[in-house]
């Protein structure tokens, strides 16, 4: 693990209970040290971010969506892989754990596919790939997964400020 829930804080404004990432696993991009700023939008292209989510039975969501039959949403599957996609941030950013929280909003959600059901009790892997940067806009392709299988996958567009 690279950052537990409490420095995922550190760097988003969201809080419990729209607070969808346990853990930041890891951060990956060639030739490139955390904690030092990429020189160009290009150089972070391909990097990678991994975090983890457990859908908690005792989760409020679920005991309306749906009775019985509890299904983790898939908007807020678009919502965890929005706020793993917030950490490629770091790759343009120099001591990024320094800011108090970035100021990011959802602009555009694309090429979305729902394909096997999120259920209580599952661990989840959430990627997100950047794709293209371009200030203040970050857009990176994302995916779920339980076990092996992509349970959804996004292309996800934000507004990035700091």
């Amino acid at each position: 693990m690279l950052f537990d829930k409490e420095k995922v804080k550190n760097f988003l404004p969201h809080r419990e209970p729209f607070l969808f990432i346990d853990s930041v696993e890891s951060i990956v991009l060639a030739d490139w040290k955390f904690g030092e700023k990429v020189e160009s939008p290009k150089d972070a292209i391909g990097g990678l971010v991994t975090a983890s989510f457990f859908t908690d039975e005792s989760l409020e969501l679920f005991k309306g969506h749906f009775p019985g039959k509890p299904i983790f949403p898939g908007v807020i599957q678009v919502e965890a892989m929005a706020q793993v996609s917030s950490f490629a941030m770091v790759f343009f950013l120099e001591n990024s754990f320094e800011l108090n929280t970035l100021d990011v909003a959802l602009a555009r959600v694309e090429e979305t596919r729902f394909r096997k059901p999120v259920l209580p009790g599952q661990n989840l892997k959430i990627t997100a790939e950047v794709v293209n940067y371009r200030k203040p806009i970050i857009v990176t392709k994302c995916k779920v997964f339980h076990g092996e299988d992509v349970v959804s996958e996004a292309k996800i567009s934000a507004s990035v400020k700091f």
